[in-house]
């Protein structure tokens, strides 16, 4: 178990599925209470009926796209949980276009969902911890594409690159108030969103080529990043990138 988790009040925007669904359900293992976000009515409810069974956990459909949305999120949260102490900035989507290719449109939704969404989100939750003074940790997700560019992948590995940096300037201005800010950097994980974009034998050819460790990542491994980078031994760890990549990017 890890240290200062029992209790807390944790938001999980995108915690429908793959990485967030398996980040709520590691957190109700630590004893905490969450709220989950997702974009599809039906999955959100699915969702919360597979969490209420394992501990305190409610939520509600919201596209992070949207600034009416992130306040209603954000507000049934605090109202549910009371206080958000964590939150886990999981939302996100992904899909492949050559540069060539890709039209505006499609770099305007991810740049929306990833980087603008993840910045709205962020803001709502952090004035609440400022304004009570209670402080808390944000924690965003980024990903090994927001430190090297990965084909057919322009507007993801830029909206993940800015989340990178948004992470460091939240943490030099939130820190002083007692917000702790981090982002995760996973590497490629067995999630819905990225069986989408692969096959079960790309899945095993990337994992050969490319993962030391033999094997693409699972969402738990996610989890359980997120569990430590919110818990007390994380006390110390601020405005980091933590890289959760069976050693994908050591390969040269």
């Amino acid at each position: 178990m890890m240290r200062g988790l029992d209790g807390k009040g944790v938001l999980i925007s995108g915690g429908t599925s793959g990485i967030g669904l398996a980040t709520a359900r590691r957190f109700l293992e630590e004893g905490s209470r969450v709220f989950v976000g997702g974009v599809d009515e039906v999955e959100v409810k699915a969702a919360v009926a597979e969490l209420a069974s394992l501990g305190p956990a409610d939520g509600m459909r919201a596209d992070v796209g949207s600034e009416e949305d992130v306040r209603a999120l954000v507000d049934a949260g605090e109202s549910e949980l009371g206080r958000v102490d964590v939150l886990i900035n999981n939302a996100g989507v992904a899909d492949k276009a050559k540069f060539l290719d890709l039209d505006a449109a499609t770099w305007d939704r991810t740049i929306a969902i990833n980087l603008r969404g993840m910045f709205l989100v962020a803001r709502a939750v952090a004035e609440s911890m400022a304004a009570d003074g209670g402080g808390g940790v944000i924690l965003n997700m980024a990903s090994t594409n927001a430190l090297g560019g990965e084909e057919e992948f322009a507007h993801y590995n830029a909206s993940k690159g800015g989340v990178l940096q948004l992470t460091r300037t939240m943490a030099v201005e939130l820190g002083p108030l007692g917000i702790r800010v981090n982002c995760l950097c996973p590497g490629f994980v067995d999630t819905p969103l990225n069986r989408a974009l692969a096959s079960e034998n790309e899945f095993r050819e990337y994992a050969r080529a490319r993962i030391p460790l033999g094997r693409v990542g699972r969402p738990e491994d996610v989890a359980a990043a997120y569990a430590f980078l919110a818990s007390d031994d994380a006390a110390f760890i601020h405005g980091a990138a933590l890289v959760v990549d069976g050693g994908q990017t050591a390969v040269m």
